[in-house]
């Protein structure tokens, strides 16, 4: 990841740059209003336009701003077969722990039953929503943002605002307090978990896709294909929202920050 600002770089620009993507997200959401698509669809549809402006954007951003010849290799999708491989499954394996880890909770306290009922049309959706957020949140967060940051204030300081800025924008600031500080903590150590990921596979952003991605896919097939938690199990134990607000969330994040406790200095 670069270490030093270019001339063009600017923190007008920083702001301004999600600010855009984010006007073309809520405008297509708008727009898809005006055509009588059903609100429970126009998100979902308003995100393919936000991230092909992402990625038409981004070469031209890193080319411009960071003075990058690889755009591509800049924010860690570029690299060797073998190291994204490597990378990819380590996120995978990651998720899989965290989420055995919550599933095993959850199943000890009595607040979950095994109710099986897989198939191949709720992998492939399961599939493919985790690969999509995954890689479409890390492109921006731990691929530009984390970058971007690196080049204005230093890579200690950047790992942790860009933390702070995922929990920002993924919480619910609808909740009380209690769930809501909990939630915002939550978010805050899974962003930090994803920063040192990327730092432990050598800059290569697969290894964040594959835990952000692993985490985002692997719950919904959970949910929907194995198993039935408990409705009324407690916020504390649960989470808000889901369990990166919870005591098993934090818990299992508490520990894969601490296996990656030798990467926490750049």
């Amino acid at each position: 990841m670069p270490s030093s600002a270019p001339p063009r770089l600017h923190w007008w620009g920083t702001l301004l740059y999600p600010l855009t993507l984010v006007t073309v997200f809520l405008g297509g959401q708008w727009l898809l209003g005006v055509a009588g698509v059903v609100a429970d669809q126009r998100a979902a549809l308003a995100a393919g336009p936000a991230v092909l402006a992402l990625l038409l954007s981004l070469p031209w951003r890193l080319r411009r701003t960071w003075g990058s010849e690889r755009p591509w290799h800049s924010l860690g999708v570029e690299a060797p077969a073998a190291a994204i491989a490597k990378a990819l499954v380590r996120g995978l394996l990651k998720a899989a722990g965290l989420l055995t880890l919550v599933v095993l909770g959850l199943a000890a306290l009595g607040q979950l039953r095994w109710q099986p009922q897989l198939d191949a049309g709720l992998l492939l959706n399961g599939v493919a929503l985790g690969l999509g957020v995954g890689f479409a949140e890390e492109l921006l967060f731990r691929g530009w943002l984390l970058g971007e940051l690196s080049l204005l204030l230093g890579a200690q300081r950047a790992l942790g605002l860009q933390a702070v800025l995922f929990s920002l924008v993924h919480t619910r600031f609808n909740l009380p307090l209690g769930p809501l500080l909990a939630l915002l903590g939550g978010l805050l150590l899974l962003g930090l978990a994803l920063g040192l990921q990327r730092r432990a596979d050598g800059g290569v952003l697969w290894g964040a896709v594959g835990l952000h991605g692993g985490l985002v896919g692997g719950w919904f097939v959970l949910q929907n294909g194995l198993v039935a938690v408990n409705p009324a199990a407690p916020a504390w134990l649960m989470g808000p929202a889901n369990p990166i607000g919870g005591v098993l969330g934090w818990l299992g994040l508490a520990l894969l920050l601490l296996a990656r406790r030798r990467w926490w200095r750049a």
